[in-house]
């Protein structure tokens, strides 16, 4: 009986650790497509004179870091 307790605490586990990584994937995932907004946001705001380059500047620089730590798969969703 122990040994069947331990394998289903050891699956619960995993499956804890697994949602964990997931619901990280997905705040990842938000977080990128909300910089890439700004970014078009910065741009569009430049681009119609009430924007600043400083501004895009810092949406891209927020986005290069966010991609540099989580990747690029938010891009191709």
């Amino acid at each position: 009986m122990a040994g069947f307790l331990d394998r289903a605490k050891e699956q619960a586990q995993r499956g804890l650790t697994q949602g964990k990584q997931k619901i990280d994937d997905v705040q990842a995932q938000r977080a990128g497509g909300d910089l890439l907004k700004k970014l078009g946001a910065a741009y569009y705001a430049e681009r119609r004179g009430s924007g600043s380059p400083d501004a895009t500047a810092q949406a891209l620089q927020a986005l290069e870091s966010h991609i540099a730590t989580h990747g690029d798969s938010f891009l191709r969703g």
